[in-house]
């Protein structure tokens, strides 16, 4: 069902939106603080127009619970120090890239989304993919920083290949392009492809099935803190 694919994507979205926005204040320097804002606006977007598919957005954001959550467990990971954020971007705006494309050249319901889109997260990608070689080829610190960013989310990946309904794509094709793109990306940068199974403690495909990791948990509660404290409120 169409509906099962749309909130998916739209808790992708919405949760990376949420992530990145929390960089608000503590960026590195003032020009990401602004290129991260503006990737998280992209996203939010995305999102509003996903779950706008599948009923009342604001009641999906605010009022559902943990399980009810059907995001990847690669983007509600924290975000660490700037590699984490940057290690983070990269895997999944690659993968949204891909998926994206592959959409925007069929006529499904989600067609429309996906051509417009992809053009924004052409940029994210590019902009990781910058991050990553920067930090990788750097210094030592941001080297080292960059790899163990990298090793820590390697096992969240697979998730994102694991079968959606409502989503009519070759995932197991999508999986090997974008293997292929994240490598070329690491050996430029001078860092070493993680070997570590990519797939998390829990069963493949946990957070689309409402399983979470323990930080997701605290983010929803001060996401949806506002919307709850005053209900029915307008601004």
């Amino acid at each position: 069902m169409i509906t099962t694919a749309a909130l998916a994507l739209g808790d992708d979205a919405l949760v990376l939106s949420h992530r990145l926005g929390e960089w608000a204040g503590s960026a590195p320097v003032l020009e990401e603080e602004v290129a991260l804002a503006n990737i998280a606006l992209d996203l939010l977007g995305q999102a509003r127009i996903l779950l706008s598919l599948v009923g009342d957005e604001d009641e999906l954001a605010y009022l559902r619970e943990e399980r009810a959550f059907r995001n990847s467990q690669l983007v509600e990971q924290p975000n660490g120090d700037f590699a984490h954020t940057i290690a983070r971007q990269l895997y999944f705006s690659t993968y949204q890239r891909l998926l994206y494309g592959e959409l925007a050249t069929g006529d499904g319901p989600l067609a429309g989304l996906a051509a417009k889109a992809v053009k924004e997260v052409a940029y994210h990608q590019d902009h990781a993919e910058h991050w990553t070689l920067r930090l990788g080829d750097g210094t030592d610190e941001s080297h080292a920083r960059m790899q163990r960013a990298c090793d820590a989310l390697w096992r969240f990946t697979g998730e994102l290949f694991q079968p959606v309904e409502g989503l009519d794509v070759d995932l197991t094709a999508m999986e090997s392009t974008w293997l292929a793109s994240v490598t070329d990306v690491l050996t430029r940068a001078t860092l070493t492809v993680p070997e570590g199974p990519r797939t998390g403690a829990w069963a493949a495909g946990a957070g689309r099935q409402g399983l979470h990791t323990e930080s997701f948990g605290r983010m929803i509660a001060e996401m949806q803190h506002l919307h709850r404290s005053h209900p029915g409120a307008t601004w």
